[in-house]
C-alpha cells in the first residue's frame, strides 16, 4: 500500500511511519522541516499546492497530522500559529487530493478529543458526544481548543473530493513509548516522585495505546462503507487519580507527590504551556469502533501502561 502522511515528522507521524514502513508499505512523509528518514520526505510550507502533490498520485491512503503544536501557551501569536496551521493545511490537502488524477481512495484528517466537553458523568461518543465551550466555569483557553477543533473539521467538510472518502479522526492521547511523546513525559513524572493525582484527580483520562491507534487506521483503511467522525479511544477512560496510580504500579513504584490546580497553573507557565492538557476531563468511548467489532489489544489501562513500562525500558 501507498501511505502519504503530511505533518509526519513529528511523534505522532513517526509512530505511523515507522509501523507501515515495517509492514513493508510505501511511506512518504510531507514536512515543514524535513529530515532525514527511512522513508521519503517531501518539504511543502503547509498552505500553498507545489511538487509534493504528486505523491498523492495513486495512494491508498492520505494520513494529515499537520498542525502547530498545543503544547505552547496560548497567547495570540501561538493562537494564530495553531489554528492557521491546521484549517490552511487542511485546505491545501483538499485542493491538491481534488486536483489529483489518481486521488486517494481515504483521507484520514486528524482532529482531536477535546472537542467534546469537560464533563465527568456521561461518556461523550460519535453520536451523543456534547461538542464543548459551552461549559460553566472553564477557562477561556478551553474554548478555544473548541474554536479550533471545529474549524479544523469544517475544513474537511469544505473540501470537495468526491473520488476520495473523508474520515475525521478524534484521537485521545496516543500512549507510545516514544522519547518526547505524552507518555514518556508522564512516566518522567512518575520516575521522579511527582506522579501522583493532578488537581482534584476526578477528570477523565482518554487514552489509546500506539498499536490500537494504527489497528484502528487500517481498520479504517479497509472499510469502503465507512467515513465521517471516528473517536480513537480506548473503551475505558478512567479518572485522572486512577490512571496515575496505574502508572506508578506499572513502574514499581507506591506513592507519588500529588500537584494542585494552582501548583499545575504555575507549573505550566513556567514550561510555557496550557493546564487544560492535564485538568480538563476527556470521557471518550469509541462507540463506532465497538459497534462494527473492531477488538482492542490494549482496552484496559493499567494492562497497556504495564505494556508501555516494558518497551520504554527495552528502547533505553
Amino acid at each position: 500500500m501507498k501511505f502519504v502522511i503530511p505533518g509526519g515528522s513529528g511523534q505522532v507521524g513517526t509512530v505511523l511511519a515507522r509501523a507501515f514502513a515495517a509492514d513493508g508499505h510505501d511511506v512518504t512523509v510531507i514536512s515543514r522541516a524535513p529530515r532525514p528518514a527511512p522513508w521519503t520526505v517531501l518539504e511543502w510550507d503547509g498552505r500553498t499546492i507545489g511538487p509534493w502533490t504528486q505523491a498523492l498520485e495513486g495512494a491508498d491512503a492520505v494520513i494529515n497530522l499537520a498542525g502547530y503544536t498545543v503544547n505552547c501557551r496560548y497567547n495570540p501569536a501561538n493562537r494564530r500559529r495553531i489554528m492557521e496551521s491546521r484549517v490552511d493545511s487542511t485546505r491545501a490537502m483538499g485542493r491538491a487530493i481534488r486536483s489529483a488524477s489518481n486521488p486517494p481512495r481515504v483521507w484520514l484528517q486528524s482532529s482531536t478529543a477535546t472537542i467534546y466537553s469537560h464533563r465527568y458523568e456521561a461518556a461523550n461518543d460519535e453520536r451523543s458526544g456534547q461538542i464543548g465551550g459551552q461549559e460553566k466555569g472553564v477557562p477561556e483557553t478551553w474554548r478555544f481548543s473548541i474554536e479550533v477543533a471545529s474549524a479544523w473539521e469544517q475544513a474537511v467538510d469544505q473540501s470537495e473530493t468526491p473520488g476520495t472518502r473523508k474520515i475525521k479522526l478524534r484521537s485521545a492521547m496516543i500512549m507510545s513509548p516514544d522519547q518526547g511523546g505524552v507518555f514518556d513525559t508522564l512516566l518522567g513524572l512518575v520516575r521522579r516522585g511527582l506522579g501522583g493525582r493532578s488537581g482534584d484527580g476526578r477528570q477523565f483520562v482518554s487514552w489509546i495505546h500506539e498499536q490500537d491507534f494504527i489497528r484502528a487506521l487500517y481498520w479504517l483503511m479497509e472499510r469502503d462503507d465507512f467515513e465521517g467522525i471516528i473517536n480513537l479511544a480506548s473503551p475505558k477512560p478512567l479518572p485522572n487519580a486512577d490512571f496515575m496510580r496505574d502508572l506508578r504500579q506499572a513502574w514499581g513504584i507506591g506513592i507519588g507527590l500529588p500537584a494542585s490546580a494552582w501548583m499545575l497553573e504555575i507549573g505550566a507557565l513556567f514550561l510555557r504551556t496550557e493546564t487544560e492538557l492535564i485538568l480538563k476531563s476527556r470521557r471518550v468511548r469509541p462507540g463506532l469502533l465497538l459497534e462494527q467489532g473492531f477488538e482492542f489489544q490494549h482496552p484496559e489501562w493499567p494492562g497497556a501502561a504495564r505494556d508501555l513500562v516494558k518497551a520504554w525500558k527495552s528502547r533505553r
